[in-house]
């Protein structure tokens, strides 16, 4: 089955496209071809750029704070166990700690006046070229292990970030019971009558040659399968589609 999901508010959103980031940072770092850590390098970038126009840390300590106190009050629920629940409660309060005890996300890669030269070249198209930066294409040619280890100095700064962000967003996934739906004629529509979700999460089987395109707001979900035609472009479906759902709330 393959996962797509869609953000109900801008926040998630942006949630979202931080963890995509990461995740490309850590596949394309691991590379041991210096074209792969071009990439990670240039992504890292991204992340520090979010950081700089964004108050991403005090999104993310929001929200686990609020997911704090809504898993604190189920401690006199019955059926829930109560060991696992300290151990999220534990974890919680770790990264939170870590990422609220430091100071300005990044600022090792501001302070460092290559990587700063670095940073303004990558946002240039072709800029980082050994025509224009011959240190950088210096870097490259570097043994893998000197490579990574100068990588992982420059990653380190961002894994509080990383942690909280990832712990915020599996505790709203885990918030969703997956149900099994169906699209009559390729469309699914859910009245909520005023009730909000952060995420919606759709599995699909791929066999099926179809993907969902979801947008919901307090009074309905709607979920439309469509198809890429021979350009690509999104063609509506008209058979019944099963799907899995996940609607997600902290």
């Amino acid at each position: 089955m393959v996962l797509y999901e869609y953000p109900c508010n801008e926040r998630v959103r942006a949630l979202l496209r931080v963890e995509h980031l990461f995740n490309r940072l850590f596949f394309f770092a691991e590379g041991e071809d210096p074209r792969y850590q071009q990439v990670a390098v240039a992504t890292l970038f991204d992340v520090l750029d979010i950081c700089d126009r964004t108050d991403l840390r005090g999104s993310i300590l929001q929200d686990l704070e609020r997911q704090r106190v809504t898993l604190a009050a189920l401690r006199q629920h019955p059926g829930v166990n109560p060991e696992a629940l300290e151990n999220m409660l534990g974890e919680i309060q770790a990264v939170s700690g870590d990422l609220g005890a430091q100071g300005r996300i990044g600022q090792v890669l501001r302070d460092n006046e290559w990587l700063a030269s670095l940073r303004g070249r990558v946002a240039v198209p072709g800029g980082s070229s050994q025509v224009d930066m011959p240190s950088y294409f210096a870097w490259q040619l570097k043994p893998y292990d000197d490579r990574m280890r100068d990588l992982q100095q420059w990653i380190n700064p961002f894994m509080p970030l990383f942690r909280s962000l990832s712990l915020s967003l599996r505790l709203l996934r885990d918030a969703g019971d997956v149900v099994d739906v169906e699209a009559r004629q390729g469309a699914y529509q859910e009245m909520l009558g005023g009730k909000t979700f952060q995420l919606l999460r759709a599995w699909v089987d791929p066999a099926l040659g179809v993907f969902p395109e979801m947008s919901a707001n307090k009074y309905v979900i709607w979920v439309r399968f469509a198809s890429p035609d021979y350009d690509l472009k999104p063609q509506a479906v008209t058979r019944d589609i099963p799907f899995k759902l996940a609607r997600c709330n902290v």
